[in-house]
């Protein structure tokens, strides 16, 4: 059986008192892109920096296609990583960027050169090569920065936050670029992020950390349609996280639940509920029009708030500014519910 690109056991790193990354085990395997996804302090970059070499772990190891890589340094892993910044060198061409670490390898000028050439090609800046990053744009930067670390073909790729500088438009472009040249090239790709809709755009899989501990691993699909954790619930996308209380009154099953708001249709009051569905009344506290949906919060007869998501179809701004204050009745199906640990 073929050993994982990374594998992480028993892995913790402290800085003094405070423990930044609380003992993960995790396996990336060969050739997938891999996203490491929480929120500030979670520990994802310290992880990503314990890979790269850059820090040493307090306890537990680091693997890297099955050798035992956590006492070397970085330049002896073979890894590369691209950070949000690029760090490019501003006096040097993009085509000399890209072949410096070539360079510091003693790689001859011209077959240097020709495979800066190459992977500047890969990224679709063939005819950028006598530009200095100056003359860029934050997005061909970034292609620059990404082709410096393919010149080398390295196993593994890390990524920490390499489109978050960039405007949405541009970062959303991007995301598909990356993918497409992950899948290209072949290279196991490990993306450092905060950003829940990215992770589930470019993944294979995804791991979710929250204060230094794992969450969850697992597909994208695992990871939003049945959160292991409130946590996970809660910060991927939107969950209605039901407590005991009112799960027992609306499901009529103990246990704290998670529901996304789009499974929920909003219906008039007097509408049936389907044979599988549980149903509830309430009123219509709040509508937020979003253009492609509204979202719309209703205050439940029996106690409690939903969060519905309904997309706007038939449905206008003005439409929706009528909706506050009536009176509905949710329906969902019962599969949509998902018992989750109660919040910590």
């Amino acid at each position: 059986m073929e050993a994982p690109a990374v594998r992480l056991r028993g892995l913790r790193k402290s800085f003094g008192a405070a423990e930044a990354v609380a003992g993960i085990d995790l396996d990336v395997r060969d050739g997938e892109f891999f996203s490491l996804l929480g929120p500030s302090g979670s520990g994802k970059t310290t992880v990503l920096r314990l890979i790269a070499g850059f820090e040493t772990p307090t306890a537990g190891g680091v693997e890297l296609a099955g050798r035992d890589v956590t006492g070397l340094a970085p330049f002896e892993r073979d890894v590369h990583t691209v950070f949000q910044d690029y760090a490019l060198f501003p006096h040097l061409t993009v085509e000399r960027n890209v072949a410096y670490s070539l360079k510091v390898r003693k790689v001859p000028k011209a077959e240097r050169l020709d495979r800066a050439r190459r992977a500047l090609a890969e990224v679709g800046l063939d005819g950028f090569a006598t530009r200095r990053p100056g003359q860029l744009s934050g997005g061909q930067r970034q292609r620059v920065a990404l082709a410096r670390a393919l010149v080398g073909r390295p196993r593994l790729l890390l990524l920490d936050e390499p489109l978050g500088a960039l405007d949405l438009k541009l970062r959303e472009r991007m995301q598909g670029e990356l993918k497409a040249l992950q899948r290209e090239v072949g290279i196991t790709f490990v993306l450092v992020t905060h950003d829940q809709q990215e992770a589930l755009t470019m993944s294979d899989r995804i791991a979710v950390l929250n204060r230094g501990r794992l969450e969850q691993a697992g597909t994208p699909a695992e990871i939003y349609e049945r959160p292991a954790t409130a946590f996970v619930a809660s910060f991927v996308g939107a969950a209605n996280l039901l407590d005991d209380a009112l799960a027992r009154r609306l499901l009529g099953t103990p246990g704290t639940h998670s529901l996304r708001p789009e499974k929920i249709r909003v219906l008039k009051e007097s509408a049936a509920g389907a044979p599988g569905h549980a149903t509830a009344t309430g009123t219509v506290a709040d509508v937020v029009y979003l253009g492609d949906a509204t979202r719309f919060l209703v205050d439940l007869d029996g106690g409690g708030r939903l969060t519905a998501l309904q997309q706007n179809l038939d449905t206008s701004a003005a439409d929706v500014a009528g909706c506050r204050g009536a009176r509905v009745r949710l329906a969902w199906n019962h599969r949509h519910t998902v018992h989750v640990p109660p919040p910590t």
